[in-house]
């Protein structure tokens, strides 16, 4: 078998994450349930630098004022590059008007590069 070797991911500066956060169509709703970690996909868009999840659509999720810190994730992969990158931001929600309110104060971001070429091994024996 021959190993492959990845390319590292590179770090995103907050602006670059919500750039790409403005064009992603879902993300995932990561919070505590029963005191064991929950994901849950979900539609949203951003206010400012707040996450508003429509909590219209999923019916999974526990009341808007159990939720409290939250993590919110999204991504995008390109088949053909083989390239993608992943946001995670982590903050306080609110119910409010529009939906479910995620005020991050964490924000890290990572673009994933393609993998490199495997590595050629000599298993001649000479």
């Amino acid at each position: 078998m021959l190993p492959s070797i990845t390319s590292s991911p590179d770090p995103l500066d907050r602006q670059t994450c919500y750039a790409l956060l403005a064009r992603a169509p879902i993300g995932r709703l990561v919070f505590t349930e029963g005191a064991l970690p929950a994901i849950e996909p979900v539609r949203f868009h951003l206010d400012g630098e707040d996450v508003i999840v429509e909590v219209g659509s999923s019916p999974v999720l526990p009341p808007a004022d159990r939720l409290g810190v939250v993590a919110f994730q999204a991504d995008e992969y390109d088949e053909v590059s083989h390239t993608g990158w992943c946001v995670v931001t982590i903050g306080q929600s609110a119910a409010d008007e529009r939906g479910l309110r995620i005020r991050p104060k964490i924000v890290r971001g990572r673009r994933i590069g393609p993998l490199l070429a495997p590595v050629p091994q000599d298993t001649a024996v000479g």
